[in-house]
């Protein structure tokens, strides 16, 4: 049992420690790197394992808490449970139909900001990006939880 108790709790802090290192560390040195099409390549290219990676952790995590039922657990699996719907939302709705604006989109340096595909993508990106920090936020709330 406590093999389980430890493989949730190294999940729970792979997951949010690897969303604040590649939204606070990795995204913002690739950015300052390389111009903005080519560090966005970067990233899209990153963003479905990154998003995989997620859904395995929280998966993990899922799994740990169910199976040990330890204390706060009613709350503790409410919110993995919201920070995995979180991350499959972006995975499996907002990646897609974002990686497909940013190809039909030729440049972002040349494109201008209200383009109506610019536009679009910046919505979808703010969204992510608020998900994205609602899971790291939740983690941070679930490992002092646990």
């Amino acid at each position: 049992m406590q093999i389980l108790v430890i493989l949730g709790r190294l999940a729970m802090s792979l997951w949010v420690g690897g969303a604040a290192l590649f939204t606070f560390v990795l995204t913002p040195i690739i950015f300052k790197a390389y111009n903005r099409d080519v560090a966005g390549q970067i990233v899209g290219h990153l963003f479905p394992a990154y998003f995989r990676w997620g859904l395995v952790c929280g998966a993990t995590v899922l799994l740990s808490l169910i199976t040990v039922r330890g204390r706060n657990f009613v709350p503790a699996v409410a919110l993995v449970v919201v920070m995995l719907a979180l991350t499959s939302f972006q995975a499996f709705s907002i990646e897609p139909r974002a990686a497909l604006l940013k190809r039909q989109i030729p440049s972002f340096e040349t494109t201008p900001k209200d383009h109506p595909l610019r536009r679009e993508f910046s919505r979808l990106h703010g969204i992510s990006a608020v998900c994205n920090l609602l899971v790291i936020g939740g983690g941070v709330v679930l490992i002092v939880l646990l």
